[in-house]
């Protein structure tokens, strides 16, 4: 099917003027079979060199195919171990590009991390990029950030949206089914994500977009709907996962931020991903994302208890915890990252008198997100990682992570507000 995009172009209710920079995504059995085709209409038929960036694992799953029905393509072939959405793997992809001729357009052929060194290369360079999902791994494949590692600190770097996606569910279904369960915890995340962009609207007046968030939940409603048929390797099933991951991805771009698909439990992810606690994980994103849904809906549960017996204080102000962060941090460019990061103390938009006025508006949306066991249910199903040993990591940093992750970004989530509270301590432990 080709995905209709015009509904999600145009004037919002919220206000706002969405413009999506993605014009075309098709998504059904054999797609990369229309590949020649589509490039013969506009505006493909005016880009003449084309450069195919994938990995050898990836270009197993598609693109040698893709060289067989693409007559004006090169390719940069990566090597798969220890390739990484860094500085080093942007450097590899660079070195192979300067080497070549004068390029109109590059076609990112694999997942997560291949697509983001293409769209950063393809921003760098001023030109357009194609997307070919070989997994149904990760929301962000028509994000217009690159979740990078630079010089060790996780940044969202500005970068492109493909402009057009062809996902061939047939290569999706093929896919390792570690990675589809990499998919399912990225957008599992949502369920965190949307609440806390719904709580920091409450309390400050942050933008929020209804219909944004409506797309955000269609997503969720897919990836329940295509769970079984997942292991079976369904089409149909990696289809609506797929469609899932894609809406995400266009909720980002309507929004122009990872607002609506990034919260507490992105923020848990990345700050695992930065390894400053721990050795390096091999855990994949998506897996370190379903976990940190995990560890943050049992925070959030466990929080909002104490809130519905009302037996709680407020602090009348929270500062921010530079000791905590210096510990944590220690060295020099991650701090001074970290620093920058903070010079705004986001906390001081809130009150005490709101926090205590809006204190059952916030229990409610809290009850929106499933509780601790139904998340570790679903993962199971497609065999997912669901705990911290299960991604290398020891139970003793769930508090570490929990009173740090929140300041990796400058970002409102309910895990931060938490530090209000005098029951913080019982309930991040």
């Amino acid at each position: 099917m080709e995905i209709d995009l015009n509904e999600f172009n145009g004037v919002c209710s919220c206000g706002r003027n969405h413009q999506l920079q993605v014009k075309e995504i098709y998504l059904e059995e054999h797609a990369i079979h229309k590949i020649p085709e589509i490039l013969d209409k506009k505006p493909y038929q005016n880009y003449q060199k084309f450069v195919m960036i994938c990995d050898e694992n990836t270009y197993e799953a598609a693109g040698r195919e893709i060289e067989k029905i693409v007559s004006k393509i090169n390719t940069v072939k990566l090597e798969a171990d220890s390739l990484h959405a860094d500085e080093v793997g942007v450097e590899k992809v660079k070195h192979s590009l300067d080497s070549m001729e004068e390029i109109d357009c590059l076609v990112a052929v694999g997942s997560g991390t291949i697509h983001d060194l293409t769209r950063y290369c393809a921003f760098k360079k001023n030109i357009p990029f194609i997307s070919v999902p070989t997994a149904a791994s990760v929301d962000g494949y028509v994000s217009t950030v690159a979740a990078m590692s630079w010089n060790g600190m996780k940044k969202s770097m500005i970068a492109v949206s493909p402009i057009l996606v062809v996902a061939d569910s047939c290569i999706l279904a093929n896919a390792p089914m570690r990675l589809t369960a990499s998919g399912v915890g990225d957008l599992l995340g949502k369920y965190t994500a949307l609440v806390d962009w719904k709580i920091a609207h409450l309390l400050t007046g942050e933008y929020i977009c209804p219909k944004i968030c409506e797309m955000e939940y269609n997503a969720l409603h897919e990836l329940r709907d295509s769970l079984e048929g997942l292991e079976d390797k369904r089409i149909d099933a990696y289809e609506k996962l797929m469609y899932g991951l894609l809406l995400s991805g266009l909720a980002m771009q309507m929004t122009g931020n990872s607002r609506p698909a990034s919260g507490a439990e992105h923020h848990m992810a990345h700050f695992w991903e930065m390894a400053v606690i721990h050795n390096e994980l091999a855990a994949y994103h998506g897996e370190k994302v379903g976990v940190g849904l995990i560890l943050t809906s049992e925070i959030y549960h466990q929080a909002a208890e104490f809130l519905k017996k009302g037996k709680f204080l407020i602090k009348p102000h929270v500062d921010i915890e530079w000791d905590l962060l210096k510990t944590s941090f220690r060295k020099k460019a991650l701090y001074e990252s970290i620093e920058k990061i903070n010079q705004t103390n986001l906390l001081d938009q809130i009150s005490q008198e709101t926090l205590y006025e809006k204190t059952d508006e916030i229990v409610r949306l809290i009850e929106q997100i499933p509780e601790k066991d139904q998340i570790e249910k679903i993962l199971r199903i497609v065999h997912g990682a669901s705990s911290l040993e299960d991604i290398g990591l020891r139970k003793e940093t769930k508090e570490k992570t929990a009173q740090t992750a929140p300041y990796i970004r400058d970002r409102i989530t309910f895990l931060r507000i938490l530090k209000y509270y005098n029951f913080y301590d019982k309930v991040i432990k």
